[in-house]
């Protein structure tokens, strides 16, 4: 047979092929397959119960209706491969062309479900995605019990596959959010998707953006209530989180654990972060504008402070402050990158050995360490860490127009980066809409 030649020929190319003879009640064949992705001795026992039912009911081996698999009469090498490649067992005749596609037993190639590493979560399930598409679909369905849930599948790139499933809610997703997201992956499927830059070139966002244009999250319950509220799911194979659609600028501040708390807690709490990402953008740009254009604008007591922390200091406010901002951005880099084991015990020590040297070098000033450390740990009270990296940036446009300008410069950017966030939107959304759940009609 042509097609067990071209495997055999592809055997030499590929070790984790195997090609395996057996008889099968009375018939040759071969069992083609990878070594990687299924459990052989496992899998044959299996078919062997599953001919032996066949022959019982007397239906013929490789008949559509033999309960077995699924037959394919006119296979090439191709069609084969990718069937080999989605994980399932080849049965290839050897007095025939044609061939069956079974389900076999897979490795165990999943861990298994943990709790969330990017995501705190404080009352509520602590179940995280995986890295299997289907595990995560199962676990969504179980946190939304509705007959509503609609789910379309879609496979992704010619050379790597790669599996996206979306879903939403039937009669609670906006309709037109809904017609564009799928008339953008269906114009797009013989694209790679590899990682989250070509998944939103495939989704048409644009790559010079300051801000996300969907939220990720390795909760199912925060996706559940993503559907609920008429937003569109978005999960892709081998990424152990969800893609929410569309991202507004409320989620920053609205966690889906906030509903646990008592209503005043939970106002509280959003005030708390909302006070958090302007005092991460406006407090370096203050303190450059006070210091080195608007000094006068302080009280004389708080002018004589700061001066007399600054004492000594070669450089003008806005360098000291760039130094710093630099250094602190260096340490939140690497605490990610290190190790687990060191990197939280490296960048405290360094934190701590390099802000004293700096002070006692009249590099920089007392305040400004302060302010900056509040700084810093302002930016992480933003709900995920993708609004994290969204709120750190637009600090450094109001820094430099402050230093040029003083707070006139301050209050410019701050115009800018309001228009900047208007002109945003996702399928139509814009970024600053408040988003409504969709009421059910009377009928």
């Amino acid at each position: 047979m042509e097609l067990l030649v071209r495997l055999q020929e592809r055997q030499q190319q590929d070790a984790d092929l195997f090609l395996h003879p057996l008889l099968l009640t009375h018939h040759q064949v071969t069992l083609a397959g990878y070594k990687s992705l299924i459990d052989l001795p496992q899998t044959m026992v299996l078919l062997q119960q599953q001919v032996q039912n066949a022959v019982a009911a007397k239906r013929p081996l490789f008949a559509l209706g033999s309960g077995i698999g699924e037959c394919i009469s006119c296979a090439d090498e191709r069609t084969v491969t990718e069937a080999m490649s989605e994980g399932h067992l080849i049965v290839i005749s050897e007095s025939s062309d044609v061939c069956m596609k079974i389900i076999p037993v897979p490795r165990t190639l999943t861990r298994a479900i943990e709790a969330p590493t990017t995501e705190n979560v404080v009352r509520d399930s602590i179940s995280a995605f995986v890295e299997d598409l289907d595990t995560n679909v199962g676990m969504i369905k179980k946190h939304v019990l509705s007959d509503q849930l609609r789910i379309r599948s879609y496979c992704f790139g010619k050379v790597q596959h790669r599996r996206a499933v979306l879903l939403h809610m039937e009669g609670q997703a906006d309709p037109s959010l809904l017609d564009s997201i799928i008339r953008r992956l269906e114009s797009n499927l013989d694209k790679e998707v590899s990682d989250l830059g070509k998944l939103s070139s495939v989704l048409g966002f644009p790559k010079s953006t300051l801000v996300t244009r969907f939220n990720t999250t390795e909760l199912p319950q925060n996706v559940a209530s993503g559907l609920t509220k008429g937003k569109v799911v978005l999960i892709l194979d081998r990424f152990p989180f969800a893609l929410v659609l569309p991202s507004l600028l409320a989620d920053m501040f609205a966690a889906e654990n906030d509903v646990n708390y008592p209503l005043v807690f939970m106002i509280s709490v959003r005030i708390l972060r909302f006070i958090g990402v302007l005092s991460n953008m406006l407090m370096p740009g203050l303190y450059v504008a006070l210091i080195s254009v608007n000094p006068d604008a302080l009280r004389i007591e708080l002018a004589m402070s700061i001066a007399q922390s600054r004492e000594g200091i070669p450089y003008p406010a806005i360098v000291e402050t760039l130094f710093l901002l630099i250094i602190l951005e260096l340490l939140l880099e690497a605490s990610i990158r290190l190790p687990k084991s060191i990197g939280a015990t490296i960048t405290l020590v360094g934190g701590i050995i390099l802000g004293q040297a700096v002070v006692q070098a009249n590099l920089v000033s007392n305040v400004l360490i302060i302010i900056l450390s509040a700084t810093t740990i302002a930016s992480f009270t933003v709900v995920g860490f993708h609004n994290v990296l969204s709120v750190r940036l637009p600090k450094y446009l109001l820094l430099v127009l402050s230093a040029m300008y003083g707070i006139l410069g301050l209050f410019i950017g701050i115009l800018v980066v309001c228009a900047y966030l208007a002109s945003v939107s996702s399928f139509g959304i814009p970024y600053v809409y408040r988003w409504r759940i969709k009421e059910k009609s009377n009928g």
